[in-house]
């Protein structure tokens, strides 16, 4: 018998979709916030990497969704120990209430496994790499997360609670999380107690030393108090992983971590350490290798962040290109809720992130960058044309698209060129377009200050950064 439970878990509704226009319209609110307190809590590139990071997840988990749930599917059919469907409406609504609790338990363990293992923490990363804390940060998600995570809500499926009912409330608890990544708010009293706040997860999210690896709750805080991984938000929270990106590319994000373990792996001496390398604690090095430093204590007063500077026009063109690709996007995410095939969907996807791929390297000023834009400004027409045919209409504003944005990246696109009121750019290594330079006003004051904390740009690349032992970063929307 199909209940009101029924329709809020079980009839397909695409609850992160339609909560898309929500997402924008909060990030407005908080960025205004931040305007009347005065506290810079945005960055443009850094909000751009973002948003990025989150559109490459939700579009490659359209490719690995039907794949990856095979297996709750497979336990739910041929193990469930309870038949919930089929139970009255009242005992229905006692198992959503379990539910709710189940689905975040078991996304305590699998984001506590996250960042203590090498693998683990490899898909999860992407998501404290930022060095901001605000609620782009919450759509920062990583796109290999769901090939490990999956596993741990399995004891779901042999309890009986059904697919739909798992993958709604997996969506609620993740929209619960994104509204926790903000330094607009402080603390809320007696609801801290129990419940997820942003104050608990700016800890989870900073790289200090006493916050490392702490607060992993998703809605309750009451794991973390149970299992001992709690600690109450004190100094101002210095946010990123302890060994920071250095990158504004989405691709590059997502592989870093990877690219690290591999050439560990190659460089092991012993056979199994290649292979036993990806599934040891975080910290661990094969014998043979040098020993990883530990991670070193930082204030916000040492945090040099990683922000080249851009002339107007070319951060002008980024911002331009990045909301026409965001309107793909969603096109793509569409065609995947509508359950096109695969075939269809890929190549609006593959374009979708070749886009992210070059206004990052546009971002980082990346000779590379503008002329891969280039070419994707070029292609722009003939897709159109393999897409629509000779229809007038989308190949004309295809070639209008195509012109506007190559005059306009041939007048700004020098990656060398930067505003006179910004610093020069210093080089990082060999690699000249790796600034480091932060511009005055750069600072994000803590929104439990009530006041701003002063600039603390800096000029020159960043320190050396040690490999640490905890090189996990707690994470935001997870």
């Amino acid at each position: 018998m199909s209940t009101l439970v029924d329709k809020i878990l079980g009839s397909d509704i695409p609850y992160i979709t339609y909560a898309v226009p929500f997402f924008f319209l909060l990030i407005g609110v908080e960025f205004v916030a931040g305007l009347v307190q005065r506290k810079q809590l945005y960055r443009l590139n850094d909000s751009i990497n973002d948003l990025s990071c989150g559109v490459i997840d939700q579009i490659v988990g359209i490719f690995l969704q039907s794949l990856l749930f095979a297996g709750y599917l497979f336990l739910f059919e041929h193990a469930r120990l309870l038949n919930i469907q089929e139970a009255p409406a009242g005992v229905k609504w006692i198992a959503a209430g379990a539910l709710v609790l189940g689905v975040d338990f078991c996304f305590y363990w699998f984001h506590r496994t996250a960042h203590e293992y090498a693998a683990p923490w490899a898909t999860h990363v992407v998501h404290h790499q930022s060095e901001e804390y605000n609620l782009t940060v919450a759509l920062r998600q990583s796109a290999f997360e769901s090939c490990f995570a999956w596993i741990f809500y399995l004891p779901l499926a042999v309890l009986g609670f059904p697919p739909g009912w798992y993958l709604a409330m997996s969506a609620l608890n993740l929209l619960y999380q994104f509204w926790i990544h903000t330094e607009a708010i402080g603390r809320l009293g007696p609801l801290e107690l129990v419940m997820n706040t942003p104050s608990h997860h700016r800890v989870h999210h900073a790289r200090n030393l006493k916050y490392l690896d702490k607060n992993y709750a998703g809605m309750f805080i009451i794991w973390d108090r149970m299992f001992g991984t709690f600690q109450v938000e004190e100094e101002q929270p210095v946010y990123g992983i302890t060994k920071p990106l250095g990158s504004l590319n989405p691709l590059w994000a997502n592989l870093h971590y990877w690219a690290e373990l591999a050439e560990d792996a190659w460089r092991a001496p012993r056979w199994q350490d290649k292979f036993k390398i990806w599934f040891m604690p975080l910290g661990w090095t094969p014998p043979g290798l040098p020993e990883r430093p530990r991670a070193q204590e930082i204030t916000r007063a040492q945090q040099v962040k990683y922000n080249p500077q851009l002339r107007t026009g070319l951060s002008l063109y980024v911002l331009s290109q990045f909301v026409l690709v965001l309107g793909l996007a969603v096109t793509v995410l569409t065609m995947g809720d509508e359950k096109q095939p695969l075939r269809v969907i890929a190549g609006p996807a593959a374009l979708v992130l070749w886009s992210l791929a070059n206004l990052g390297g546009l971002l980082e000023r990346k000779s590379w960058a503008r002329k891969a834009e280039f070419v994707r400004i070029c292609a722009i027409p003939l897709v159109a044309y393999a897409w629509f045919g000779t229809a007038w209409a989308p190949l004309a504003g295809a070639i209008a698209y195509a012109v506007i944005s190559a005059a306009w990246l041939l007048a700004y696109g020098d990656h060398r060129a930067i505003d006179n009121t910004a610093q020069p750019a210093a080089s990082h290594g060999a690699d000249a377009h790796r600034s480091h330079v932060l511009h005055p006003h750069e600072d994000v004051s803590h929104a439990l200050d009530g006041h701003a904390n002063g600039n603390r740009q800096s000029s020159g690349a960043h320190p050396a950064q040690p490999r640490p032992t905890h090189e996990a970063r707690p994470t935001a929307a997870d």
